[in-house]
């Protein structure tokens, strides 16, 4: 039985990948809805427009349609657990912060910062979630482990989806901390699964999210009710809470950064709450930069089919119907304006859809001229290995794969040099 179910899982996924198309040829013509044309039929011709009727529209579409509407929103309770000021070599000063997501302490938000001791004042910082556990962005022996479960079973570090001390730093190279603390920058991170775990049997699980909000707050999930990444995307706020206490930080220049699927995060972190000066994407594709109604690369029933716990339950009746999408993902960078928003791409990314990244950019620039901002003039997204930045918006496509590396890290750093 197991094997015949093996097959015909094979079979189902060659399929879908035979259906996969990466020909700009075969791109069918699509239209894409105004940013700027709210509800009522009326053009939006004004900041205040935007700001009190279409903007809202829009944020309620994707809360319905897309990620999930946001249940919780109060500030935490927070502990400062761990302190060292000669991290690095003395390089940084490490804090380790926990943000109680209960009253009770039974479920702990655990946040990693790292800040530059060459500094006067509070600094800007770099604000992301991470895949294997704090300790998995530095091999620093001083960070804690992370006993949540991991998807990394069988990996190095994580023999049985639990980390071990062989995980420090196993992503490393994701998170060039030193790099970021030469240019006088902080780095500030949690590990997702505090959140919620990433598997879409989690609500079967004692361990889920949803189960232990319900029973906290009485708030039941439904079709509209928001998936992982909305969960990731509150916990993101939750943590600019804290920073907003903490003297050492800049809470007013705070980037928030994602890859993949943490880049759909982040991106819906930033357009639901603008305390987030700048927002960063990188290879965030489908269901995060990328245009949906290109039929390029990965398409919603394929989210849907993987990932069904990233997304709510609305966004399932879109699988093969992008164009009845009341939305977007032009949208959802419009509602980043008018702070900084750079979007990246892999040249060998073409699941996650480059050029569709890059016009998700291009299409967002009507409402940051709303705002009186310079956009992207060309449709023509640049070569691989060209930069392209104008006013409050940046692009780049880096060679290489579906990744994060030192060479996305120093434009975004140069990014924010001219904007943080």
């Amino acid at each position: 039985m197991n094997t015949i179910i093996s097959m015909l899982l094979v079979a189902i996924s060659g399929t879908a990948l035979a259906q996969t198309n990466y020909d700009e040829a075969n791109v069918p013509p699509y239209t894409l809805p105004d940013p700027l044309l709210a509800e009522d039929g009326k053009s939006v011709r004004n900041i205040s427009q935007w700001e009190k009727q279409r903007r809202p529209e829009i944020l309620l579409l994707f809360s319905q349609y897309v990620y999930g509407h946001t249940l919780g929103g109060d500030t935490l309770a927070h502990k400062v657990i761990a302190v060292d000021k000669q991290a690095l070599g003395g390089l940084a000063t490490r804090k380790e912060v926990v943000i109680y997501l209960t009253a009770d302490h039974s479920r702990p938000l655990h946040v990693l910062i790292y800040l530059p001791n060459n500094r006067s004042g509070a600094v800007p910082v770099f604000m992301g979630l991470n895949y294997a556990g704090n300790q998995g962005v530095s091999a620093d022996p001083g960070i804690r482990i992370t006993t949540r479960w991991t998807r990394f079973a069988k990996q190095p570090g994580f023999p049985d989806g639990y980390a071990n001390a062989q995980s420090r730093g196993v992503y490393a190279s994701r998170w060039p901390i030193e790099l970021i603390l030469s240019r006088g920058y902080g780095i500030v991170t949690s590990y997702y699964g505090d959140l919620q775990v990433d598997r879409p049997d989690i609500d079967t699980m004692d361990d889920s999210f949803h189960r232990w909000f319900a029973q906290q707050t009485g708030k039941q999930q439904d079709s509209s009710s928001w998936g992982a990444i909305g969960v990731w995307a509150w916990g993101l706020s939750r943590m600019l809470d804290y920073l907003e206490e903490d003297r050492d930080v800049d809470s007013k220049r705070v980037a928030v950064i994602g890859h993949s699927r943490l880049g759909k995060t982040a991106l819906w972190a930033a357009a639901q709450d603008q305390r987030f000066a700048m927002a960063i994407s990188n290879n965030s594709g489908e269901g995060g930069a990328a245009i949906a109604r290109r039929a390029y690369g990965e398409r919603i029933e394929d989210l849907n089919r993987s990932f069904p716990h990233w997304f709510n339950g609305n966004f399932k009746q879109f699988d093969g119907k992008e164009d009845q999408l009341p939305v977007d993902f032009h949208e959802l960078l419009s509602l980043i304006a008018p702070r900084p928003l750079y979007v990246a791409s892999g040249s060998e990314d073409l699941w996650a859809d480059p050029q569709g990244e890059y016009l998700s950019l291009y299409h967002a620039g009507p409402v940051y001229r709303l705002y009186k901002q310079p956009v992207l003039q060309d449709a023509e997204p640049p070569v691989v290995g060209e930069v392209r930045t104008v006013g409050n918006l940046g692009y780049h496509n880096r060679p290489g794969k579906h990744d994060i590396n030192r060479y996305d890290w120093e434009r975004y750093l140069d990014f924010a040099d001219k904007h943080l």
